[in-house]
């Protein structure tokens, strides 16, 4: 500040200059006013330094991502249809067994008893349907040459109509029979593996209702249950017609899943069912993947997995690091420094990860100069000195 400034300053604290000793006062007194001016003058500080991105721009596969549970294909609980006392179990508990073998015996003796006592029946039937059949086939030669009367001949086919309705009652009895004692065994309705047993050998079993005896459950393949949210459904058609892809072939989509420990998605599948109707009470839509489970049983039902289903690519997607993202009540956010270095929060609409950076797929241009370091500093309507730096191509994503 130039000493032009002192005579306000001399006037304010109302001093004069009439002589030497007065000039010398009024010297010294200047410099402290001087001083104490200058000390009272603003200088506003520098913008602060924050570094600012291009986004980045490649090809990328667009992703769905979800939490969902694995079940199984197949799950039977295997009952006693038959009343009887438990006589043998036939399988080791939790063993893996082939369609048709045989896991448990209910005492047979009393079912084959009423079978063979069917079998008999029929037999019976059978022969006195071939007597009627006989008297039925004579008593119409006689009234053909007039030796008998037509009462004969009636009362003669109502005895053969007779003997076939014995004899189909007999047929219906023995199939019954069989199916009975085809209960006595109980079979594995397809290869899977049986649980625990829950009746011990001795119990009786069937009295008032079907007793459970195990489970057994087919684990390969196996099912994948997840939800997707009505804005992804939206999302994934409008693509699909976009790119001239039938609704019905969104069901053939192919999907990876990881467990909860697993980098990545090692287990690959694709989608098996997707549910007609929106759920109004969640929002969401029921989907259904299915997938090839190893030997060693790497997924089992009920586990939590991630799963990941790919419906298209995009071209010259824009993506940028995904701390520099920001999330409040409506939604998430960047922090976007304009032509005159003020700082603007931008809302967009992010999609899947790509390695460390995230696709943004809408709400961002790509000249826009995103703040990706010294969040804290950017404040939305104020200015900031931004620094460029070149955000990094994220790496191939894992499978």
């Amino acid at each position: 500040m130039k000493s032009s400034g002192s005579p306000s300053c001399i006037k304010r604290f109302g001093l004069a200059t009439p002589g030497a000793a007065t000039r010398m006062a009024l010297s010294i007194f200047s410099l402290v006013s001087l001083s104490a001016c200058e000390q009272n003058s603003f200088v506003p500080p520098p913008p602060p330094k924050v570094d600012v991105g291009l986004p980045v721009q490649r090809a990328v596969t667009n992703y769905l991502e979800a939490t969902g549970n694995t079940a199984p294909i197949k799950s039977v609980d295997l009952v006693a249809r038959v009343q009887g006392f438990l006589q043998s179990i036939n399988y080791e508990d939790g063993a893996f067994v082939k369609e048709g073998t045989t896991l448990f015996t209910i005492e047979p003796e009393t079912y084959k008893l009423k079978l063979d006592q069917a079998q008999a029946a029929e037999a019976g039937a059978q022969a006195s349907l071939k007597l009627a059949e006989l008297d039925f086939t004579r008593q119409q030669d006689l009234v053909a040459r007039q030796a008998v009367s037509q009462a004969m001949l009636d009362t003669s086919t109502s005895n053969y109509q007779n003997a076939q309705a014995n004899l189909q009652q007999a047929q219906a009895n023995t199939r019954i029979a069989a199916v009975n004692y085809g209960y006595t065994n109980v079979v594995a309705p397809f290869d899977g593996f049986v649980s625990a047993h829950l009746i011990s050998v001795g119990e009786l079993v069937g009295v008032a209702s079907p007793t459970q005896l195990a489970t057994i459950v087919a684990l390969n393949p196996i099912y994948v249950n997840f939800n997707v949210s009505e804005q992804d459904v939206l999302r994934i058609r409008a693509d699909a017609a976009k790119r001239g892809i039938p609704t019905a072939d969104l069901r053939q989509l192919p999907i990876d899943v990881g467990l909860q420990t697993e980098d990545g998605y090692p287990h690959q599948g694709k989608l098996d069912y997707v549910a007609p109707t929106v759920n109004q009470s969640t929002g969401t839509l029921p989907v259904r993947g299915i997938l090839a489970n190893t030997a060693d049983r790497d997924l089992l039902p009920g586990y939590f997995v991630r799963v990941r289903v790919s419906y298209g690519r995009q071209q010259n997607a824009l993506l940028v690091p995904d701390v520099a993202l920001g999330s409040d009540q409506a939604g998430r956010y960047l922090l976007v420094v304009n032509g005159d270095n003020v700082v603007e929060q931008r809302k967009v609409q992010t999609g899947a990860p790509e390695g460390d950076l995230r696709v943004i797929e809408s709400g961002l241009k790509p000249d826009d100069r995103v703040v990706i370091a010294g969040l804290l500093r950017a404040i939305p309507g104020q200015k900031v000195d931004p620094q460029l730096q070149e955000i990094e191509l994220p790496q191939t994503s894992a499978k």
